[in-house]
This record gives structure tokens, C-alpha cells and sequence, in this order.
């Protein structure tokens, strides 16, 4: 589901269309909470978990609350509006992940806001190159205005020192929510190429990530 509400912007051409496939959710995710899932394999699967460990309907509301909103192809006005739509998504999922496995800490919530806000200001960075192919810009406007950068200075893949100072002021945002875990790599990658977003090395997958991870953990460095 999670994965199908993130890949709907990006599936349809109209925003009716998307307006309608996020009330189907909206609608599914009621019937789970009414005891009446539709016979849908995920819809299925959420209410048998649903049934063994309860879980806050809030959670489910901030996500697709929250892409629906995105779907006006309208960039951040400033990181504070992105840190705000990532922890009603990346966050929210997270605090859905602590409660199914009956987790009830402050400081795990506290972590999970945190975790949340850097996945989705990373999640950004990362998919900017995309966007721009798609003639869209999501980067928080105060920022691009802040060094002098314009949306077609990222349409055309400007590689100008202003454009990476952009970059290098949202990834350090990222930094300040989060020091040891996954993110990390990306981030470090982004400052090894002098925050050029569109440099061919950002766009390869870490194939010793799973590694990474591991080795982080038996360090514990979170």
C-alpha cells in the first residue's frame, strides 16, 4: 500500500484520476477499521494485522492526507513545509511500525520523527534529477531564492556553484535529523561530487548497503 500511494503522483496524468485512487484508500482503510475489508489481497492483509495488534487510524489518515495534498505538483515553499509533509508520511509509517511491533517508547517516537523527516528531505534530493526530466521542481522555493537559483537552472541540470549550495543547504538539514543509519551514504556521496545533484554516481544503488547496515548494528550506530 505504502508503495502504491508513493508511485501515484507519478502514475497519473490527471489529478482527478489520483484524487479518485486516494479515496479508494481513504475508503478501504474505514471498511478495515468497520471490520469489512474489501476483497483486496492488501486490504486483506492489513485488517488480519489490524486484528492481532491494534493500530492508530491517524497514521493512516497523515499519509494519504498528506500525498493527496502533494499531488498539486507544487514545489516546498521552504524545508520547514517538507519537513512537515515527511513526518505525516516517512514518519507516520514509522510510528505505524512501532505500534504493530508494540513498541511504546518516547525516545523510539522521538527517533522514528526524526528518522522520518531525514528520509523524506533525502527521498528529495534523490529524485530532483527525475523530476526535472518530468519538467517539474519540488525544492523548497525560499532556499533556490536564498542563492539566486531559478526552477529551469534544475530543468536544465545547471551544475553552477549556486545550484549545489542549494543542494548542500537541504542535505545539511538531512544531517541535523540524522548522523548514523542508511541516509548517511547518500548524503556523503552528495558532498564527495560538491552536492552536484545530477552527477552520474548518485544515480548507482549501494550494493553493499545491506552490509552497511549490519555492521552499523552490531556497532550499535543508529
Amino acid at each position: 500500500m505504502w508503495n502504491w500511494l508513493r508511485l501515484v503522483k507519478d502514475s497519473v496524468s490527471e489529478k482527478t484520476i489520483g484524487l479518485m485512487r486516494m479515496e479508494f484508500w481513504r475508503k478501504t482503510v474505514d471498511d478495515i477499521y468497520s471490520d469489512n475489508p474489501p476483497q483486496q489481497p492488501v486490504a486483506i492483509e492489513l485488517w488480519k494485522v489490524k486484528a492481532k495488534c491494534y493500530f492508530k487510524k491517524k497514521f493512516f489518515f497523515n499519509v494519504y492526507s498528506y500525498r493527496e495534498k502533494n499531488l498539486d505538483d507544487k514545489p516546498y515553499r521552504n524545508i520547514q513545509e517538507l519537513e512537515n509533509y515527511a513526518e505525516n508520511t516517512q514518519s507516520s509509517l514509522l510510528y505505524l511500525t512501532l505500534e504493530i511491533l508494540g513498541v511504546k517508547d518516547l525516545h523510539a517516537d522521538h527517533a522514528a520523527s526524526h528518522i522520518g523527516k531525514a528520509q523524506g528531505i533525502v527521498t528529495c534530493l534523490r529524485a530532483t534529477p527525475y523530476h526535472g526530466s518530468r519538467r517539474r521542481v519540488f525544492l523548497p522555493m525560499e532556499i533556490c531564492m536564498l542563492h539566486g537559483v531559478s526552477q529551469e537552472d534544475f530543468l536544465r541540470q545547471n551544475q553552477a556553484k549556486n545550484v549545489r549550495d542549494v543542494i548542500y543547504d537541504i542535505a545539511s538539514q538531512a544531517h541535523l535529523h540524522l548522523k548514523h543509519v542508511a541516509l548517511e551514504d547518500y548524503l556523503k556521496k552528495i558532498q564527495q561530487v560538491d552536492f552536484d545533484i545530477f552527477h552520474p554516481s548518485l544515480q548507482q544503488k549501494n550494493t553493499l548497503l545491506p552490509l552497511s547496515l549490519y555492521v552499523q548494528s552490531w556497532r550499535k550506530r543508529y
